[in-house]
Parts: structure tokens; C-alpha cells; sequence
């Protein structure tokens, strides 16, 4: 099957992927099986746009993530409306969390027959990989005639951005992001302190001192994924240094000097930055910025926030946002404030809509009325709050505008969503109670100023050097992590000489040669 040509790009991939730093959820691993809506309802039409529905499609549709109490329910109002608008009716089932570094890969390299799921560029599998090993529909041609509302509704910058090799294989997010890594940290014991904000390393440093000085908790109370964070900090804050592709980005990564020099690529570990970084996280651990266990403790950052055990968490904007109302009611007395490490340097990326884009499966029965399916979902408001928010009335209400949960409303009993992100459409978000109400006032002040990914577009082909990343990405799951962390058992800067080392030996030097040797005709699309 076509889907069977991602053999050799799995092996790499599932190779270098570790703990996948994306949201945490529970429960179900890769549950699935919710039932469509009975099929005896007839359809309104049997030739919609010149597609023939006379007979009924029945669409399976991969997300990612858990599944909700009342997801069922939620389905089953969906599949209603599907059955009657385009005769078809969908079946979702879930990739969890901790699964997706191999689920994802394997559920298009195993030439299993789906018709939709989730892709990104960044993800497990890259959408420009999929697209080249044949693993997507190519849905160009398609548009026009299965799907003209959809394509007028994205700009045509948008379906640019999606391309690949001239042809379309993704329907981009129609959703305002940008999740530039930082630190969400409390604002009342900020004011404790007599500081004003975080705008730097230096203010971070201050406010962590007051933690440990003054409170009973570690100012960053993680685990060893934080270890990632602490390189996004350091890229972030130096010049305009940017990730560039090759090790995946759940790893400690290559970078180039900056968005305009974005094909002269390079290992960090050879800087005096990164020497220095080094020893500044030596400094950070035994100051306790973090616990002692930090490498085999279990409860993230984020976790031990909410349970007052902890003076901040590490994470990224739109995460932070989104969690606004969780962190609130666990800490009524402690609203947060987020230091995005990149904006003093103003290299925030602008997230573009292929970052989150719904795809077709090569292996899809029914391409067609997939596509119809999410053109629904994406330019009908009805289809889109209850693929986004539920049913009104039990998941959710509307009150002066903003979305908040019904009187009486019981997570386990009444809890249920999907997470379609690629589904979304800026003009259909309801504001919500639970998110931060700064998102839409920073935003706005950080499309000001964003920069565009130089690589958006660039699929790496890392067939020719499986064996040296998966070489370089063990080295840094263990004395790459220890450095980021302040834990190796020799003084940092020998530390780093043994991790050029062993870098070296890796084979770092062959994967950037291939890396540049691949950036070299490639042309952004942006």
C-alpha cells in the first residue's frame, strides 16, 4: 500500500523520537470506537457539488488524545448532521499522548485504511515527509469541485504555505497561534518581592532567588522534559540564533545564526554559548532552581504549580493561555505572568496554518467526501461548535459572549471534546472563561513584529543518516539532558569537551553536511 513507502523514514523517526513535549491527558491509551449516528436517516442530496453520495460514506478520523466521558454523545449529534448533508457519518479514534511518538508514524507507515487524521511539520512525522513518501491524498484538483466554500475560505498565502512540490496535500488551520516557549511564573509573589516583570534572564534569575530565599518550594519543581526547555531557552535568547531541522525538535536540536543565514547550520554544543549555558545550569541546580530528583522525578512543573509546590512552570504562549482557568482555580491567590524567551531578540515565529492542518490518508476510501466533511466542520458554525465545544447546553454556554461551563457541570461525568485544532477558524472561537483574556491584546502585539519560519516547507530526508541521528539523539538523552540540567557527574565545562566528543563520534559533522546539502536548493515558501 502506498502508505508502506514511510517504511524507511519510520525506522529514523522512531528512532529519535523520545517523550513527545506536547499537552499531557489521560486515560485510554488510543481509545477509539465511538459509534456513528444510525444510517437509516436518508440523505438531503445524492450528487452535492457533482459528488456522488448516493452511497453512504462511512469516514474513520484519527485524533490525537484520549477519549472524552461524553464523546459519543458529542458524535453522535455530528454524524446526524453528516449523514443528512453529505451521507456520511464518521468513526474517531485516538492516538493518547504518551503513544504518539510511535503510534503516529506507524499508523501511516502500516498501510492501514483510514481517511483523516492530524499533521504538522513538527510532528512525529512531518507533513512535507508524509507528502513526499505518498502517504496523503493530493487534494489540488479536488478543491474546486468537492470543496469550493473551504478553499475561499483560506487565503491563498495559506494554501502556500501547505504545498509541497506545487501540490496540496493538507487543510490548513484557519487559527490565530503562536507558542513561543517561556516561563509562566506568579504575579503576587512578584509584587512580594518589589519586582514589576520578567523581561530577561538576569529579572528570572532575581525572581527565583526571592523563591528559594523566601518560599518552600523550588521555583521550577519539574522533571527531566524540562531539559528541553531549558535549550529552547538558551536558542532563544541568544542573537538571533533559530532551530534549524535535522535531529527532531524533541531533542536537543542544530540552529542557524539567524533567519536570514538560515542554511549555514550548526551544533550549539560547539559555541561558547553553550559552554556558558553549561555552567549556568550547574549554577541553576545547585542554587535549587529545580529539585534534587529533577531527573527521575515524575510530576511536571506544571503539576506541582497547581499544587502550590512550585513558583512557576516551563511551557509555551498558547499553552499558557489556554491553561489560565485550570491554574486559576487551583491557585484562586496566584494569577500568572508568561516570560517569552525570544521577544526581547523579536524572533517570535509566526505560526502558520500548516502547523496544524487536517490531511487525507493515500489510503482513504473516500477522499471526496472526507474533504466535504471537513469543509463542513471548518465554514459551518454549527458543525464547528460541536466538533470544538460540544453540545451547547451540556458542554458549554454562552454568556455575555464567553464560553463557560454549565451550572452543576462534572468533568467525569459530563466532560468530553476533541482535540481537532486543525479544524479551527478564528471567525467561529468563542471567547472562553478559562482562557487568559491577554491572548488576543499580545497577539496582536506580536504579529507586529513576528518573523516567518525560514524552513516552513523543508522536509529533511534523514534516510541517508538513520544511523547517526539515532547515534546523536542517545547521546543527548543522556549527557545532553544532564547538561541542560545541571547534572552531570564532572564539572560542566568537561562535561561539554566529553559531549563534543561523543557528539563527534556520533556523527554530527555527516548529518549537518546533509542537512545543508538538502537547505541548499530548497526555496521557502513563505
Amino acid at each position: 500500500m502506498k502508505g508502506k513507502k514511510l517504511v524507511s523514514s519510520l525506522i529514523s523517526v522512531l528512532m529519535l523520537t523520545g517523550a513527545l513535549t506536547a499537552c499531557s491527558s489521560n486515560n485510554n491509551n488510543n481509545a477509539s470506537g465511538n459509534t456513528p449516528a444510525s444510517s437509516d436517516a436518508p440523505a438531503t442530496s445524492t450528487n452535492t457539488g457533482g459528488v456522488d453520495t448516493s452511497k453512504e460514506a462511512k469516514l474513520v478520523y484519527y485524533l490525537w488524545g484520549s477519549e472524552g466521558v461524553t464523546n459519543k454523545e458529542i458524535l453522535a449529534e455530528i454524524n446526524k448532521k453528516l449523514k443528512a448533508d453529505i451521507n456520511a457519518t464518521i468513526e474517531v479514534k485516538y492516538i493518547d499522548w504518551p503513544d504518539l511518538a510511535t503510534k503516529y508514524p506507524l499508523l501511516f507507515a502500516s498501510g492501514e485504511e483510514f481517511d483523516m487524521s492530524h499533521a504538522s511539520p513538527g510532528a512525529a512525522v512531518s507533513y512535507f515527509t508524509l507528502a513526499s513518501e505518498g502517504a496523503l491524498t493530493d487534494i489540488t484538483d479536488m478543491l474546486d469541485k468537492v470543496a469550493p466554500k473551504l478553499k475561499a475560505e483560506i487565503p491563498e498565502a495559506a494554501w502556500q504555505n501547505t504545498k509541497y512540490k506545487g501540490r496540496i496535500y493538507g487543510v490548513p488551520s484557519l487559527y490565530s497561534e503562536y507558542t513561543p516557549a517561556g516561563y509562566a511564573y506568579r504575579t503576587d509573589l512578584l509584587k512580594k518581592y518589589g519586582m514589576t516583570d520578567i523581561k530577561s534572564i538576569a529579572d528570572m534569575e532575581k525572581y527565583m532567588d526571592n523563591v528559594v530565599k523566601n518560599e518552600s518550594y523550588p521555583p521550577i519543581n519539574g522533571k527531566a522534559e524540562d531539559a528541553a526547555n531549558m535549550f529552547r531557552m538558551l536558542v532563544d535568547t541568544t542573537g538571533m540564533w533559530l532551530n534549524a531541522p535535522g535531529i527532531s525538535l524533541n531533542e536537543l536540536n542544530l540552529v542557524t545564526k539567524s533567519p536570514e543565514d538560515y542554511k549555514t547550520v550548526f551544533h550549539p554544543a560547539f559555541t561558547q554559548e553553550f559552554e556558558d549555558w553549561a555552567v549556568k545550569m550547574r549554577e541553576w541546580a545547585d542554587k535549587g532552581y529545580w529539585s534534587k530528583d529533577v531527573l527521575s522525578a515524575t510530576l511536571g512543573s506544571k503539576d506541582n504549580f497547581r499544587a502550590a509546590n512550585s513558583a512557576g512552570y516551563l511551557t509555551h504562549a498558547q499553552d499558557w493561555i489556554g491553561q489560565y482557568g485550570a491554574d486559576l482555580k487551583a491557585q484562586p491567590d496566584a494569577t500568572t505572568a508568561f516570560y517569552t524567551f525570544a521577544e526581547a531578540n523579536k524572533k517570535i515565529k509566526r505560526k502558520m496554518g500548516v502547523d496544524n492542518s487536517t490531511v487525507i490518508s493515500a489510503n482513504s476510501a473516500n477522499p471526496e467526501r472526507s474533504l466535504m466533511a471537513i469543509e463542513k466542520f471548518m465554514t459551518d458554525e454549527s458543525y464547528y461548535n460541536l466538533i470544538q465545544y460540544g453540545i451547547e447546553g451540556k458542554h458549554y454556554v454562552i454568556e455575555n459572549g464567553v464560553k463557560k461551563q454549565p451550572a452543576g457541570f462534572n468533568e467525569k461525568t459530563d466532560g468530553g471534546g476533541f482535540s481537532a485544532w486543525s479544524l479551527r477558524n478564528d471567525k467561529f472561537v468563542i471567547p472562553s472563561d478559562s482562557e487568559n483574556p491577554i491572548r488576543n491584546s499580545l497577539f496582536a502585539e506580536w504579529d507586529k513584529e513576528a518573523i516567518d519560519d525560514p524552513y516552513n516547507g523543508f522536509s529533511f530526508d534523514p534516510s541517508n543518516v538513520t544511523t547517526e541521528i539515532a547515534s546523536i539523539s542517545n547521546v543527548n538523552a543522556q549527557l545532553g539532558i544532564q547538561l541542560m540540567l545541571g547534572k552531570t557527574s564532572k564539572d560542566p565545562k568537561e562535561a561539554v569537551a566529553d559531549y563534543r566528543d561523543q557528539l563527534k563520534k556520533a556523527g554530527v559533522d555527516k548529518v549537518i553536511a546533509e542537512v545543508e546539502k538538502q537547505l541548499a536548493e530548497f526555496v521557502p515558501v513563505n
